[in-house]
Formats: structure tokens, C-alpha cells, sequence
């Protein structure tokens, strides 16, 4: 038995078979519970992966079927259609309210942060049922959940699907089975709002503060001139209560989206066909956990929004929090190398200037492969003050050069060839991986003391259900 608090209130919980099975009914509790309240929540009974990017279609089904086995009583569950490989597309939902609410994400495969997120709403649905928050959205609201929308491109890991379509591209033309699927269901159910949920560059800042973008909101457009309807006020309203209860947990790390009117996306066009849509874009996050980070900050923002709606408080909300919003921007690196002596490896003199590495993440090809490769490269270099950075490291004194020995460790003595760097080994250049040594000047000339060590690839890896 273990203790677990949903809002203010604590329960008693089973362990059983992977899962978290309620053995005591919830108490009574106000609504509008606040973002450190359902932050502390999440802590306790998430059920997502602990790196999302991995999840296969195979999960997303097993993890759909299995909540709805647990409380047929709460969710439905139907197939819509299937991918253009044969790929089932499952559409979740509960609660009995007039205000509908859609949520798709995954439209692009490798975007997944926010589906982790809707596995642990579902989870917190599901649990605390028989609180007021829940209770209150239960009867207000009739939440649609399509968490995964493009399995093709999720099993590649890659943003389009089988046919090589942007699917979020193909509203007009509908060439793609999972866009026909998409507008069919929102022209079936006339939703009062739809959630777009998506992931972003890695590279994306709040404005230039140098801070990331960890969540970047839309109250998409419907035409060019961005007309403001009664439904995309309480569009823009909802973003500035997300804004709000997000900034709490990661202070000035909420931008906005580009306004800009897209004639052939998905977003654009629901609100044109009159469900107007909230986009939110998860994107970079410093910490040794970033990916748990995004996931919670998903999880406070979407319950905030369905709290907001199911209570009117939304009614309340200040659509100025959204319109003062910086904009996104790419003003940000992985890692900043500040003043730094740079030795390129080339045969080119030393000078002193700045590095920006950035990192691609890879994740394994198929369900075989559990395990995600964070690859970096030197983005940039030179006068690099006016960007921010994940992490950066001030290299006033050192001397930052290739990594001439793979085996190099911090403490190591090492000298530097005077001319050009060996063959195997990478010149500090634009575009090149960054393997790379911070080394600080011995007493005796041409040697160095290894102060730390940068490699271009890292792997990460594991399915764990952290939680559960």
C-alpha cells in the first residue's frame, strides 16, 4: 500500500500489475486546483515514460485499451480509421458535459512529449474521479483524446508520414488518410476548442533572453488579417492561464508562436471550420531530466485549461497575459563555450572567441532499439554574446582544442600537434561534432591538464514507467 495525493487530498493505492489501482474513494475538494499542487500531483501518480520520443504505436494502443478496461465506465474508446501502413488511429474520451473538447498530438511522429503528457491526464482522470476538480470536468466537459495521430512516422521516428506528407500541411487537399481521419472526427463532434499538441526546435528561445522556449503557445489564426472572433478570445484567455500556471514552475520559459495565418495547416483551418484551436509547442529544457520536465509542465498546462473551461474561470482569464508574450526565437544553444583560446586543429592560429554546440536527438529506429542518441555539433563560433544557453560554461583562461585522444579524461596531461590535427580527428568548425577538450596551460609550454571533456554523441536509454 502507498499513500498518494491528487490536489490536497490523500488516498491509499494498491500496487497491482504494473498499475496504480484506487483502494479508498477520493474526498471531497475544492476546484481550481494550482500548478504546484497538480506539479506535486503528477510527481505521484505519472505513468508515462520517462522518454517519451520512445513510445511506438504498439504502447500507445496497449496503454488506450488498458484505461479503458480499468473504468469502461468512465472512458470510450473507438478506432477512426488507420494510417496510410494499416496503423490503428484511436480516439478516447469521458466525461458526459456540452462543451466538447479535442486534443490530437503526434501529428508529426517524432513530436511525443505531449502524448506522455495525455496518458498521465487519463491516469489522473481515471484516480480522481471522485474528487471535485475531476468531478467538476467530468460533468462540464466532454474531453476527445487522439494521442497519436501519425503511428507511420512514430515507428521512424520522423515528422511525416508514410507517404512523406506534413500531415499538419494537408488540410485543403487531404491526400493523407490521417488528415481525412482528423477533419472527420472534428466535423463529427463540432468541438468548442481543440488542443494542436507539438514539440519544437531545440534551438527555440523565449524572444532573446537568452531563456528556452520550454512551452510556446498559438491562439491560431483563422484568416490573414488574425481577426479576434468570440472563440479565439477564449482561446488567447486559456493561453494566459497556461502561461500563468506554467511560469510558475518554469519562470520566463513561455514564448509565442508565430501568428502568422498558414492557408494549408490543420490548426489554421479547424478554427476557420469553427472549433477554434490552442497550438502548444514543447521545446528545449535545461536539467539532467528534461524530458520528465516537459512532460509535467504539459500536464499542469492541459489540466489548467481543462479546469479553467469546466469551471468558467476562463471567463476570468486575461488575454493580455498571452499578447505579452515574447516571440520565439532561435537565440539558443545546447552549450556555450564563452572565452575560450580556441585551438582549431587546422593549422590556423589560436584565437579567443566563443562555441555553440547544439544536439539532435535520435531515437532508435523501432521497439527493438529502446534508447535515444543525443547528438552534437558546433553550431557556431566567434562572437556568440547575444545568444543564451541550456548550459554554459565560462572558459576565461582555457584553451578549448579538438579531442586528440578518445581516451582523454579531466586530470589527463596532454601536448597539441603544432600543425594540423591527425586523420580521425575533428577540427573545432562549424558543422563539425563536438568532441572537444577544455584544457588549462601547465607551467611547462605546449603541455595541458585536461579540465573537461566534450563528446559529440551520448545514448540514453530505457522504457522504465517511472511511477508506476
Amino acid at each position: 500500500m502507498r499513500r498518494i495525493r491528487l490536489g490536497s487530498t490523500w488516498v491509499l493505492v494498491l500496487l497491482a500489475a504494473g498499475a496504480l489501482v484506487t483502494a479508498v474513494p477520493f474526498t471531497q475538494q475544492p476546484a481550481g486546483v494550482g500548478p504546484q499542487e497538480l506539479a506535486r500531483t503528477w510527481d505521484e501518480l505519472r505513468v508515462s515514460p520517462s522518454l517519451p520520443s520512445l513510445l511506438r504505436h504498439a504502447e500507445v494502443e496497449s496503454r488506450l485499451k488498458q484505461a479503458q478496461a480499468l473504468a469502461p465506465d468512465l472512458f470510450s474508446l473507438e478506432e477512426i480509421g488507420r494510417s496510410v501502413e494499416g496503423r490503428s488511429i484511436s480516439h478516447l474520451w469521458f466525461g458526459s458535459g456540452a462543451f466538447h473538447v479535442l486534443l490530437w498530438s503526434q501529428m508529426h511522429g517524432d513530436e511525443a512529449t505531449a502524448t506522455a503528457a495525455l496518458f498521465d491526464l487519463i491516469e489522473y482522470v481515471r484516480r480522481g474521479r471522485a474528487a471535485d476538480p475531476v468531478r467538476t470536468m467530468l460533468g462540464a466537459l466532454t474531453v476527445h483524446l487522439v494521442p497519436m495521430l501519425n503511428p507511420d512516422g512514430a515507428e521512424r521516428f520522423q515528422r511525416r508520414n508514410a507517404q512523406g506528407i506534413d500531415i499538419n500541411r494537408d488540410a485543403l487537399l487531404l491526400q493523407t488518410p490521417e488528415g481525412r481521419i482528423l477533419k472527420e472526427l472534428r466535423d463529427r463532434l463540432n468541438p468548442r476548442l481543440g488542443f494542436n499538441l507539438h514539440n519544437q526546435g531545440w534551438r527555440t528561445s523565449v524572444g532573446r533572453t537568452g531563456r528556452p522556449a520550454s512551452i510556446s503557445l498559438l491562439a491560431v489564426s483563422f484568416d490573414e488579417a488574425r481577426t479576434e472572433s468570440e472563440g479565439r478570445l477564449v482561446a488567447k484567455k486559456t493561453c494566459g492561464l497556461i502561461r500563468d500556471a506554467v511560469e510558475t514552475l518554469a519562470p520566463g520559459q513561455v514564448a509565442r508562436y508565430d501568428e502568422e495565418f498558414e492557408v494549408r495547416a490543420f490548426g489554421d483551418n479547424v478554427t476557420k471550420w469553427g472549433t477554434p484551436v490552442i497550438l502548444i509547442e514543447t521545446g528545449p529544457h535545461q536539467g539532467e531530466q528534461p524530458d520528465a520536465d516537459l512532460v509535467r509542465l504539459n500536464f499542469v498546462g492541459l489540466v489548467t485549461a481543462l479546469d479553467a473551461l469546466a469551471t468558467g474561470r476562463v471567463h476570468q482569464g486575461n488575454a493580455a497575459r498571452y499578447e505579452s508574450l515574447p516571440m520565439n526565437d532561435s537565440a539558443l544553444f545546447h552549450t556555450l563555450i564563452r572565452n575560450a583560446t580556441i585551438v582549431p586543429g587546422t593549422g590556423v592560429a589560436p584565437f579567443t572567441g566563443d562555441v555553440g554546440i547544439g544536439v539532435n536527438r535520435v531515437a532508435g529506429k523501432s521497439p527493438a532499439e529502446p534508447e535515444m542518441r543525443l547528438v552534437y555539433r558546433i553550431e557556431d563560433l566567434g562572437d556568440l554574446r547575444v545568444f543564451g544557453a541550456l548550459e554554459t560554461i565560462d572558459a576565461t583562461g582555457l584553451t578549448l582544442a579538438p579531442l586528440v585522444s578518445r581516451d582523454a579524461k579531466p586530470g589527463d596531461e596532454v601536448s597539441l600537434p603544432p600543425g594540423p590535427v591527425g586523420a580521425g580527428i575533428t577540427a573545432v568548425a562549424v558543422g563539425s561534432p563536438a568532441d572537444l577538450l577544455l584544457l588549462k596551460p601547465t607551467s611547462e609550454p605546449g603541455r595541458y591538464t585536461v579540465t573537461r571533456v566534450l563528446r559529440s554523441e551520448r545514448t540514453i536509454g530505457g522504457q522504465q514507467q517511472d511511477g508506476s
